[in-house]
């Protein structure tokens, strides 16, 4: 039996407010599916600090998030996650995008 999951609207409302009650920017960028949408947060934490977070689940299927641009050099590494970006959402109509602000790095996931 799997376990219950709580729809995405619900959960990326909830991190949304977990940001800015903690003095972050936070915004929905694009949005996916309420239900079942899966869920990609681009983290800046200044000039030229960028990351990409992605919502998948493991051979379980619970949920983890992994960073596809980890080992990237910092080059022009946001213009590489805006096409990855673009592409997916050509692919997954249902993606949620969320963008946060935040110096400290904190990505505000579950």
């Amino acid at each position: 039996m799997t376990e219950p999951r709580v729809k995405t609207g619900i959960r990326v409302s909830a991190q949304l407010r977990r940001a800015q009650s903690a003095g972050a920017f936070a915004t929905i960028v694009r949005r996916g599916d309420a239900d079942a949408g899966a869920v990609a947060v681009k983290l800046y934490q200044g000039p030229g600090a960028v990351k990409l977070f992605i919502q998948s689940r493991d051979l379980d299927g619970k949920p983890v998030w992994r960073e596809p641009f980890e080992d990237e050099e910092s080059g022009d590494i946001e213009a590489k996650i805006d096409r990855w970006l673009e592409k997916e959402t050509s692919i997954d109509p249902d993606l949620w995008i969320v963008e946060i602000e935040d110096r400290e790095g904190r990505t505000f996931l579950d």
